[in-house]
């Protein structure tokens, strides 16, 4: 579990220090970008460490631990200076912002609609688990029927 903490403490870092100095290049006082290039170096190491047959359980179990808090936060922070920057924009940045979000909105509810009735996690663990049964006693499932 260290391992992948150390790892993603690693692609944090170089991703930073790559975001601030893109951010220099394009004369921004801002880091550019370096989150979105820790996670691809993040991606990157963990296909090169799996190539190398070197990944393993706790390997796994760092980096998803850190990821499934990093992530959130990230996006939390990035979504908090949208609004920022969308009330400073004016109206028309507000405007177009709760456009897009209603057209999300109506394409979600329309895919539903139109993909039909889905299974709950609910039903597929009871049909899955009544399947493993039968396969288990197909004997005694044979006698009921």
């Amino acid at each position: 579990m260290i391992a992948g903490v150390a790892l993603l403490a690693i692609c944090t870092l170089i991703g930073q220090l790559l975001g601030e100095g893109l951010g220099l290049l394009l004369g921004v006082q801002a880091n550019v970008g370096g989150v979105g290039i820790a996670m691809i170096l993040l991606i990157a190491a963990r296909m090169w460490i799996k190539t190398r047959g070197r990944y393993d359980e706790g390997l796994s179990r760092g980096i998803g631990f850190w990821a499934a808090l990093y992530i959130p936060i990230v996006v939390a922070m990035a979504a908090q200076q949208d609004v920022v920057a969308a009330v400073e924009g004016g109206p028309i940045v507000l405007i177009a912002g709760v456009g897009a979000l209603l057209l999300c909105f109506s394409a979600v509810a329309l895919i539903s609609r139109l993909s039909g009735k889905a299974e709950t996690m609910d039903e597929i663990e009871a049909r899955e688990a009544r399947e493993a049964e039968i396969a288990i006693h197909p004997a005694t499932h044979a006698l009921q029927r």
